[in-house]
């Protein structure tokens, strides 16, 4: 696993007496144990363990109740999207955070299937991880701005195609970016299809265009998209 685990300059938690404790499941011991004790140095959050298979993963969630669990996607035996259902299934109050090489719209979309609470790419940074721990909770799947590729650009206000743009807008726009279709990007934000449907209307009429690739073109020129 690439991400950085650099240990960061304690953090202030979101509310005092607001405490985050995360299980990490993971095989590669080193990056465990790595990631456990850079978390043991953010206040607010408390790593209660580590295990190294889904079944351990399964056994600690029962006997610790975290808040978080931090699931890796490929893991030998039972694989992370797989311990990630049966963990919905024991502790529906226990948030699972998927971390995955895999970054394309597939893999996000198969997360939020499984019940994950939000997909961290590997290789990000370690405040991202923080973050998204912090505010992964049941229900709808969080995703970090940097797997989404989305912005506001002062020049694209300047234009007047996008200032108009709601939060869900530009996130819908991200999903189109990662090439995911309105039943996928549905399932990843926990809307229905038809409310997908609307938003992504909007975010057309707003853009001014008609098509898919138009609004992919659109929003790279706008710098709303990566390139």
């Amino acid at each position: 696993m690439s991400i950085a685990l650099e240990r960061p300059v304690r953090m202030a938690s979101d509310a005092a007496g607001d405490e985050t404790t995360v299980l990490i499941v993971d095989d590669h011991r080193c990056f465990a144990d790595l990631f456990s004790a850079a978390l043991d140095a953010v206040a607010g959050i408390r790593c209660v363990g580590t295990a190294a298979t889904a079944a351990e993963g399964i056994q600690r969630v029962v006997e610790l109740s975290p808040s978080v669990v931090v699931m890796d996607i490929q893991m030998p035996g039972m694989d992370g999207l797989a311990a990630t259902r049966r963990l919905r299934e024991v502790s529906p109050h226990t948030a699972v955070a998927v971390v995955s090489a895999h970054q394309d719209g597939e893999w996000v979309a198969r997360a939020a299937q499984a019940g994950a609470a939000a997909f961290i790419p590997k290789g990000g940074p370690l405040t991202e991880m923080i973050t998204m721990l912090r505010q992964a909770k049941p229900g709808r799947m969080a995703v970090p701005a940097s797997l989404l590729g989305t912005s506001v650009a002062p020049d694209a206000a300047k234009q007047g195609l996008h200032e108009n743009l709601t939060v869900r807008e530009l996130e819908v726009l991200g999903y189109i970016g990662q090439g995911l279709q309105a039943k996928s990007i549905a399932r990843v934000m926990g809307i229905s299809v038809h409310t997908c449907r609307g938003y992504i209307k909007s975010t057309y009429v707003k853009l001014r265009v008609s098509s898919r690739i138009e609004a992919l073109n659109r929003g790279r020129l706008l710098h709303l998209l990566p390139d």
